[in-house]
């Protein structure tokens, strides 16, 4: 008996592979430009080059200059295709719109074409590197019309091989071009920068990388809001790379919380200061709330708002503000409200209390910068800001003291020592309308108040010296302390006022805009613009134009 067994044979044919996945290319190079039609924010070198390629007055080396992520390796790319491109049906010659489905076009977008040779100067720094150039650049090239040499970061070579190439780069063989990218030019020797033909890459803007990063979530089926991709932008500080690089880590965020790219999520991210925070902080270092400027700022740091970004926001703040005072026009995508506020601002402050503003915030940032205990530096920051919000202007002393008469201080904040400014003549009428009190802080310097008042104030009622607000909505932190001791200040007159829980009259802010809006309404409605919509229905009537019309409406029926 046998102990073998005769068992059919089956074919199992080839064992079944694992499909492999295909590996996840990230923003910025999936989105590199391919055309220098799809590269944003450099119109004025692409007008340039393509004029020399038309003339045939190509330079023998050029050099790129800009910050990073701006595309200078693009565009050295770009130029290698436009000068090596020969068209779909091979008989083209150079041109500022390669085709991109030659052979050359493909191979120099994949990276493999033989004669265009692409070197870091990183990692490449010394002169038999340059010498290895110099010996090949003198045979012809193998496919192509050029053989192109880019070198990125060029600075980076050494001072011989720098000299070394110097001869080279001077009288090239008539089929060779060099393309040098650089991020400090400073850096690359006078007797270089003579040799090339130079292009300086702008940062490009952030209204244009806002409207690159909607066309990208668009691509990638990516929700995104506006104010998300317009915080992204101006975080990219003018680099379309590290914009891309953040809109990616925003969408792998948004993968896991669900709902899109959200403003808020990023700013998270960002680790930014959020715009109403920064208003109300400067708001209460303008009123002189050293207090409430603390604790808002404490608010801040527990969300991990970074102190340095803070006042970075705070500088920004100030920077837009001493703008809109020169009658700077809107940004675009601005919120009403943070219009609203920088307006109020530019109204109230002169230009030298904006500029001493600016250097104390400017110093505290330096400060934290370099301060082993950065909150608290950040905090000694705004209180220095806090007292010398309550300092006289030096202008105003000079002026007092050439005049001879006595010098007048301001009181100090409400916080501290009771003021001992003389008071207003006991006999003056007491004003009884939210108008008229807001005119005398107004008259009196108490800006910052006066613009809490036209925002939040809902008047109950008004019997000087009593006043009495609605407590319905909420009010600015210590606003109601604030007003007695300025009201007595101002008027010379103890004030008692209170709040309660009871509905009050529309703030003077909601009245503007109610009839802001009856007005807007009007002009819509007119029988001229009517007609211009009937006959036009897709046109738009700019925002700008609109309230230059309510403004001018507004002034006919005061």
């Amino acid at each position: 008996m046998s102990d073998s067994f005769d068992l059919p044979a089956f074919d199992l044919g080839e064992p079944v592979q694992p499909q492999k996945a295909e590996a996840y290319r990230v923003l910025a190079r999936k989105y590199r430009p391919q055309t220098f039609a799809e590269l944003i924010g450099q119109d004025a070198m692409v007008t340039t080059l393509g004029n020399a390629i038309k003339r045939g007055r190509l330079a023998h080396a050029f050099l790129l200059t800009g910050v990073r992520g701006v595309g200078k390796t693009s565009t050295a790319r770009l130029i290698a295709k436009a000068l090596n491109c020969i068209g779909p049906d091979g008989e083209g010659g150079p041109t500022i719109d390669p085709c991109g489905v030659c052979e050359p076009c493909r191979a120099i977008a994949e990276g493999r074409h033989i004669d265009v040779i692409e070197m870091d100067a990183a990692s490449h720094t010394g002169v038999d590197d340059v010498r290895e150039i110099i010996d090949a650049s003198r045979y012809a090239a193998v496919s192509a019309r050029y053989k192109i040499y880019i070198i990125d970061e060029v600075h980076m070579l050494s001072k011989n091989a720098f000299n070394a190439l110097l001869k080279t780069l001077e009288e090239p063989p008539a089929h060779v071009k060099f393309l040098f990218a650089t991020t400090e030019v400073n850096k690359v020797p006078v007797t270089v920068l003579s040799r090339c033909q130079r292009f300086d890459l702008r940062r490009i803007s952030a209204e244009q990388l806002a409207a690159h990063f909607a066309f990208v979530s668009q691509a990638e089926q990516v929700e995104a809001e506006p104010e998300a991709l317009a915080m992204i932008a101006r975080a990219a500080e003018g680099s379309a790379r590290d914009g891309l690089s953040i809109l990616d880590q925003a969408i792998a965020h948004a993968g896991i919380e669900g709902g899109g790219v959200k403003a808020a999520a990023v700013r998270d991210m960002l680790g930014l200061s959020d715009r109403g925070a920064v208003r109300d902080l400067l708001g209460l270092l303008l009123v002189g709330d050293g207090l409430g400027a603390l604790a808002a700022l404490r608010r801040q740091y527990d969300l991990g708002v970074d102190p340095q970004a803070v006042l970075r926001a705070l500088l920004e703040t100030v920077h837009k503000v001493t703008l809109v005072k020169l009658g700077s026009p809107p940004e675009a995508g601005q919120a009403n409200e943070e219009r609203e506020a920088q307006e109020g601002w530019a109204t109230a402050m002169s230009f030298a209390a904006l500029h001493r503003l600016w250097q104390l915030l400017l110093k505290g940032h330096d400060e934290v910068a370099r301060a082993a205990l950065p909150i608290e530096a950040c905090e000694m920051a705004l209180l220095r800001v806090v007292h010398a919000s309550q300092m006289p202007d030096p202008g105003e002393l000079a002026r007092q003291l050439a005049a001879g008469g006595p010098v007048s201080i301001p009181a100090a904040a409400p916080a501290a020592a009771t003021p001992s400014a003389p008071p207003a003549p006991a006999e003056a009428a007491l004003p009884d309308t939210i108008e008229g009190i807001i005119g005398v802080l107004e008259a009196n310097g108490e800006f910052g108040l006066a613009v809490k008042l036209e925002r939040s104030a809902s008047v109950i009622r008004i019997d000087p010296p009593e006043m009495v607000l609605s407590s319905l909505r909420p009010l600015p932190a210590d606003m109601v302390r604030d007003l007695i001791v300025e009201l007595k200040r101002c008027t010379g007159r103890a004030w008692k006022v209170t709040t309660e829980d009871a509905p009050g009259a529309p703030t003077i802010r909601e009245r503007h805009l109610e009839t802001k809006e009856a007005i807007r309404a009007e002009i819509l409605a007119s029988p001229v613009v009517k007609a211009a919509f009937d006959a036009f229905p897709d046109a738009v009537l700019p925002e700008e134009e609109l309230d230059r019309l309510v403004a001018a409406k507004r002034s006919e029926k005061a």
